[in-house]
């Protein structure tokens, strides 16, 4: 149940840093003047975020057989 327990935090807190991530990216995209190299990094992060959300996403639902 520990184990349950430590994925529920580590899920609340990647979610969390996605949704900031996603804030910060608009501010900066809305900027006329901004550093494009930047703005890549942080897409890749949000990317790399969501793929670690949908893994402990899938290890907490439990497989249904259709």
């Amino acid at each position: 149940m520990e184990e349950r327990e430590a994925l529920f935090e580590k899920l609340a807190m990647l979610k969390t840093e996605h949704r900031d991530l996603d804030e910060v990216i608009a501010r900066l995209a809305g900027q006329t003047v901004y550093d494009q190299l930047q703005l890549q990094r942080l897409k890749k992060r949000k990317l790399l975020l969501k793929d670690m959300i949908a893994r402990i996403e899938s290890k907490l639902l439990p497989d249904i057989i259709a």
